[in-house]
């Protein structure tokens, strides 16, 4: 279990959870970097809409990632079966030939 120490935003706190410590320092940082990102942005000036946009970024990102991961696997589903159909094809085909000679 991990102690995490925030000071972001102009908020402190420690959070506990179930993760290691160096993991939830690695979470921690790249949210800065995405904080830091959206306080370059001129329209967004306190804390909270720093916070909200940032949160929305990091869900469109998981939302790009899962979305890309889940027609990958789409994908190669249907690259078995058309392989495994071109098998069943070719193996009926030489059983054919295998008959005739």
């Amino acid at each position: 279990m991990g102690k995490l120490k925030v000071d972001l935003l102009g908020t402190s706190f420690t959070i506990q959870a179930n993760e290691e410590t160096e993991y939830l320092e690695k979470l921690l940082g790249y949210y800065k970097r995405i904080t830091d990102d959206v306080q370059k942005i001129d329209t967004v000036k306190t804390p909270l809409q720093i916070s909200i946009l940032s949160g929305i970024m990091l869900c469109d990102e998981l939302y790009k990632e899962k979305t890309n991961k889940l027609s990958s696997e789409l994908n190669s589903q249907s690259d078995n079966s058309s392989t495994s159909e071109l098998e069943k094809r070719t193996i009926d085909m030489i059983e054919k030939i295998n008959k005739v000679l």
